[in-house]
């Protein structure tokens, strides 16, 4: 077959592909690399097994983005794929033309066949066949094993048909494939699953872990050497963790817990979302960390003034970028624990969560003069607090003078509330009006956004849709 015109055998490919499979693989040696995209996704999409299986054999990239083609997981497909690795993987020497050392199964690669399958609108640009030198020179002295790359969403009581193949597929080929994961998500899902799936995954190729699961503490703990063996994870989040035994029980599984944040030498953002198993402990958590954070989130947790004064001392916030206490009631607390916290975090913090922290007058005039230094702030919200219209102006005096602030989300002021507690739209306009006057003294542009409080019926966290206040 002739290859002096690449788009007319581009069409040829295609339309070969409708008639006889064979033709098509015959042709991949003549194939030129900036058409094998745009032949693989007429191959995918047309659902040709076996030239999909030749293609992956004879794939002219470092890397095969399959799962940027596909919007649900195709078992099918999958299968084969991976026959083409297993033939691929069987050879003693590799083609000389497959550069293949990553199959990616994550939701991620459009660009490339975005870019790819414009060939043959726009021809091939410089930048694309910098990109196929970049590849080859990255495989002149490849690197086994080959490593298939998959987003883990554990969501489910048992594994789905394509999961439960791709284990498989791995568990019979440890030796010559790496199953590596950047996300973990683990939403319901049971243990002995858990510690089989992860089993065969490289565990210190993990980035992010979240834990949503309704877990008693020990099972957590159950989990916890595995989590200290994911030693790259940048960002973790656990809720709904919950006590469930004997007290000297619960403090032996928290032990074993934090002491797995000794292992966690990347973790930049901690998120920490349940209902008791802090209180009390969190200077036991905060000591383990062994690097600065850059956002910290506790949130809907009970703790005590002991833990909020932990907090505030912890070395290892002193750079962060943001913090969310919501959910946290502070009303109880002793009032100069959040401004001592505050102070501690100024200099570098951009991002400031503080919804449905029981916070009132009192509680907010303490934390203004700190609030006022936090120089790099771009973003704060007091939704689900009472304040009155007095405190909200001397609140928007003080942050007037922040100058990356942009988004500023507080709670419709008290006196738009009748004596039942409902809204009152006339005083709510009333409001409003009030404090558009404030802002046009104050002289500079700013957009505030105002929500009432949380919906009793739709649940805690819900607000009404904030209605903003512009003064350009």
């Amino acid at each position: 077959m002739s290859v002096q015109n690449p788009l007319r055998l581009l069409d040829l490919a295609g339309m070969s592909l409708l008639r006889d499979e064979a033709s098509t693989i015959m042709a991949l040696k003549d194939l030129p690399t900036e058409l094998f995209p745009p032949v693989f996704m007429e191959a995918f999409y047309g659902r040709y097994s076996e030239t999909l299986k030749a293609m992956v054999q004879a794939w002219p990239f470092v890397r095969l983005p399959l799962g940027g083609l596909m919007k649900m997981p195709h078992l099918g497909t999958l299968q084969a794929v991976l026959d083409g690795l297993d033939i691929l993987l069987a050879q003693k020497d590799h083609p000389r033309r497959c550069k293949l050392r990553v199959l990616d199964l994550r939701n991620t690669g459009q660009y490339f066949w975005r870019m790819w399958s414009g060939y043959r609108v726009h021809g091939c640009s410089s930048s694309l066949m910098a990109q196929v030198a970049e590849d080859r020179s990255r495989t002149k002295q490849p690197v086994a094993p080959l490593e298939v790359f998959i987003e883990l969403h554990l969501k489910e009581r048992t594994l789905d048909g394509f999961l439960t193949y791709l284990i498989r597929w791995v568990e019979q080929r440890k030796a010559s494939i790496h199953l590596c994961c950047k996300k973990l998500r683990i939403l319901s899902f049971p243990m002995e699953n858990i510690m089989k799936v992860l089993s065969m995954v490289q565990l210190d190729c993990i980035q992010e872990v979240q834990v949503n699961c309704t877990w008693h503490l020990s099972t957590l703990a159950v989990f916890a050497p595995l989590l200290g063996q994911m030693n790259k994870v940048q960002r973790l989040l656990l809720s709904n963790i919950h006590m469930s035994a004997l007290e000297g029980q619960e403090q032996q599984h928290f032990v074993q817990i934090t002491s797995q944040f000794l292992r966690l030498h990347h973790l930049r953002d901690l998120h920490l979302e349940s209902h008791s198993f802090l209180e009390g402990c969190l200077d036991q958590m905060l000591r383990c960390l062994t690097t600065p954070l850059d956002n910290l989130a506790i949130t809907h947790c009970l703790l005590l003034d002991s833990d909020l004064s932990h907090l505030s001392q912890c070395p290892n916030i002193s750079q962060l970028k943001g913090l969310d206490l919501s959910g946290i009631t502070l009303t109880y607390s002793s009032p100069e624990l959040l401004p001592v916290l505050l102070e501690k975090v100024a200099a570098t913090l951009q991002e400031l969560y503080l919804e449905q922290c029981g916070i009132m007058d009192s509680h907010l005039e303490t934390i203004l003069q700190p609030l006022s230094r936090c120089s790099q702030l771009t973003f704060f919200s007091l939704r689900g607090n009472l304040l009155s219209m007095a405190v909200m102006e001397k609140l928007l005096r003080h942050t007037s003078g922040l100058p990356s602030l942009r988004q500023e989300l507080y709670p419709v002021p008290q006196e738009s509330y009748g004596s039942q507690g409902t809204l009152q739209l006339g005083r709510f306009f009333q409001c409003q009006a009030e404090l558009f006057e404030i802002l046009r003294v104050l002289g500079r542009p700013r957009i505030i956004w105002i929500s009432s409080s949380p919906c009793l019926h739709c649940g805690d966290n819900t607000f009404s849709h904030p209605q903003p206040i512009i003064y350009h």
